[in-house]
């Protein structure tokens, strides 16, 4: 009782202080609503050196709070991207704020017209756990560019990572500028209910309603970064060599604790035995062995861990032919290591194939024609990422053009996210809106329209009362 009196008294004080910073960076953007360009750049060259600085901190965070998390991993897919985000932003973002032209109708001259991108205010990032330092960071880019303020919710599965970032923060930004609140889920549903002006969620679908609902109370608009289960096709004709060795990769990072994963593979019947052949060869190459190796990230706390487990339970007690690639037969009970693993004779009844699975478990499902794989797909709900491996370039413009996901690789897996030219956003369940390069500038600015006269007013012949040579002049060019 006395625990969870402390608890709660704990999670009361973090709203209290998060709603604090929430009112002192609304105050602070009301006295300063549009920072120069100079300005915004300057914030993302001392965001870059600061990042730099504390990478070796944020190495040995992440890896303390997954338990074990490569550090390559840590460096090629949270702080490099975060680099070249900030390095794309601040390279273009002067270009991006340059009032745009716009053309003016004959029936209103003379005047001008043009669009001014301002920032939005106080821009609310909800950060998930599997990448929680390139999902920090990228919105706040993105935000910054545009000019914003940011308050940054850090996952409570991460405090380690969270204490980093903090202090990182802390030591070039002003908490007006720009802060981070942690806190469970208390913490996280209050702070889905403040008046942002924007508000960007990454993490799962079920919990991206709550925050929407949360966030319609204030008319917030919304990027929901989600996620779903997206496929991976394999193609009649590629070299499986090649699928196999993208796919691996792709599904391998992190453990498989990527939104954008391959979650499931489409492929031709009667390559089914040999592309499970070559995936088993290329994760055995990869990671030789498991329990102890420092490049293989391990599932990232027991709650997780469980829920993978369960996955297979089910898998294996309706039918599922399990293949855990474990070169050397290592005993990984005591850890939270998950063994790359594909599901063969799967099938709609299995929790592996209704949840994204978010682990390193990877399902391979037959399909006679490329007709009946696009219709599997498209029966389902809309995926956060689509995977294409065959090199006819008419079946890749067929799967452009016919598809629907959030973003698309052909030929590749999850590397689409890394393009800092390319919106990057979710479609249907697996969210809406986009961030990243100039959508997210363009997402987190309000583009407002303004139209300009000066002495000389064109438009007096329209107004009352009506009637006279000029008004009919009007109606005969325009009414036509």
């Amino acid at each position: 009782m006395v625990a969870d009196i402390a608890y709660l008294q704990d999670q009361q004080q973090s709203i209290n202080r998060m709603q604090q910073l929430f009112s002192a960076q609304q105050a602070a953007f009301a006295k300063d609503p549009m920072p120069d360009a100079d300005t915004r750049v300057d914030q993302l060259k001392a965001l870059k050196q600061v990042l730099l600085n504390h990478q070796d901190a944020f190495i040995k965070a992440i890896n303390a709070d997954f338990g074990r998390r490569s550090a390559d991993e840590t460096r090629l897919a949270e702080i490099m991207p975060s680099l070249e985000a900030i390095h794309y932003a601040s390279k273009h973002l002067r270009r991006w704020m340059k009032p745009s032209r716009r053309k003016v109708g004959m029936a209103f001259q003379p005047a001008r017209a043009q669009v001014v991108y301002q920032p939005l205010g106080v821009v609310g990032i909800i950060v998930p756990w599997n990448y929680p330092l390139y999902l920090a960071i990228g919105p706040l880019v993105t935000a910054l560019a545009a000019g914003n303020r940011a308050l940054i919710k850090m996952s409570e599965s991460t405090p380690r990572t969270a204490e980093v970032l903090e202090r990182m923060l802390g030591s070039v930004f002003t908490e007006e500028q720009v802060a981070v609140v942690t806190g469970e889920a208390e913490v996280g549903a209050a702070f889905s209910r403040l008046a942002f002006d924007h508000l960007l969620f990454t993490g799962a679908t079920s919990i991206g309603r709550h925050v929407m609902r949360a966030a319609a109370d204030n008319l917030t608009p919304v990027t929901l970064e989600l996620g779903g289960k997206s496929p991976a096709i394999v193609s009649q004709d590629v070299p499986l060599a090649d699928a196999a060795e993208r796919i691996a990769f792709g599904k391998a990072v992190n453990a498989g604790q990527t939104c954008v994963a391959p979650d499931y593979i489409l492929c031709p019947r009667d390559r089914v035995e040999p592309l499970a052949e070559a995936l088993q060869q290329r994760f055995a190459q990869m990671y030789p062995s498991l329990r102890d190796n420092p490049d293989y990230t391990q599932i990232v706390n027991p709650r997780q861990y469980l829920r993978l487990q369960g996955y297979l339970s089910d898998a294996n007690e309706k039918g599922a032919r399990i293949l855990p690639v474990n070169p050397a037969n290592e005993d990984l009970d005591g850890t939270r290591v998950i063994a790359p693993t594909l599901l063969l004779n799967v099938n709609d009844d299995m929790t592996v194939m209704q949840d994204e699975i978010f682990g390193p478990l990877l399902p391979i499902l037959p399909y006679d024609n490329l007709d009946a794989a696009l219709s599997y797909i498209a029966e389902r709900p809309r995926p956060l990422a689509l995977y294409y491996f065959g090199y006819d370039k008419a079946e890749q413009q067929r799967l452009m053009q016919q598809t629907h996901a959030g973003g698309m690789c052909i030929n590749d897996a999850v590397l689409h996210v890394a393009q800092d030219d390319m919106p990057f956003g979710g479609i249907g369940a697996s969210g809406m809106g986009h961030y990243h390069g100039h959508e997210g500038f363009l997402a987190m600015s309000k583009a407002k329209g303004v139209y300009i006269k000066q002495r000389y007013n064109g438009a007096k012949p329209i107004y009352p009362p009506y009637g006279g040579t000029l008004l009919k002049l009007v109606y005969k060019l325009f009414l036509r």
